[in-house]
């Protein structure tokens, strides 16, 4: 059974992951920065680093939310990042993010599912994610779809929340992200469910080999997992 935030609803994982990150675009970005206390930033530096030998000029970031990694990649010196994403709330706050920065016209901000992308095969050098695979409703759909899109020899670089597996660490993680991070987000937010949900998320994916290897069947080579800050995040990444 798939995990849900809001468990009490008929709807579909797809349909409830929108509607909560509507609920709280508002308070996302703050919330994502300081319940990992900044940390998320340089995990997305460290991450556009790798896609800096390719120097892609088109690149796609599922599951953008506000677009801060899309805003990671400017790095890159890019001609066009677009931005998709399946809630209405997070793209607006990304919107404002991107005019006030004066990127708009670099950084193309669009609703879109990342089972259904609305472009050709082989459009971009390159796709990125950040926290954002685990909401996949058909994680597998969803990954060969980003892996249509992309360009041969183009690599798909993803960010994922893992689990760490040693002592102290493990111990230590698990008693922030189940007992401490709900109460702090429910706070903020105001949307409990949504905080709840993230653990359980967490804990449902399938990281680390077992991710790698959902990425090998649906068609990538070259696959490797780089664990981050103790494994409480992976980087993942593949090559069309």
């Amino acid at each position: 059974m798939a995990v849900v935030p809001y468990k009490e609803k008929e709807s579909g994982k797809k349909e409830q992951v929108a509607e909560m990150f509507n609920n709280i675009s508002h308070r996302y970005d703050f919330l994502n920065h300081f319940l990992s206390l900044g940390i998320d930033i340089l995990w997305r530096k460290k991450a556009v680093k790798l896609l800096q030998a390719d120097q892609p000029k088109q690149i796609l970031d599922v599951a953008t939310g506000t677009g801060d990694f899309a805003l990671e990649a400017l790095s890159l010196n890019p001609d066009r990042i677009v931005g998709v994403d399946i809630s209405a709330g997070m793209l607006e706050m990304g919107k404002v993010k991107m005019k006030k920065k004066g990127v708009d016209h670099i950084i193309d901000m669009q609703m879109g599912d990342s089972e259904k992308l609305l472009f050709d095969d082989n459009t971009f050098d390159a796709t990125i994610v950040a926290f954002g695979v685990r909401n996949f409703e058909n994680l597998k759909k969803g990954l060969s779809d980003m892996h249509r899109v992309v360009k041969p020899g183009g690599k798909t670089v993803i960010i994922e929340f893992s689990r760490p597996r040693r002592f102290p660490m493990k111990q230590l993680y698990n008693f922030y992200f189940k007992s401490i991070l709900p109460i702090i987000g429910k706070l903020i937010s105001k949307d409990q469910s949504a905080y709840t949900y993230l653990p359980e998320s967490v804990d449902a994916f399938p990281d680390g080999q077992d991710f790698l290897d959902i990425l090998s069947e649906v068609g990538y080579k070259k696959i490797e997992c780089r664990p981050l800050t103790f494994g409480i995040s992976s980087i993942y990444i593949g090559q069309k």
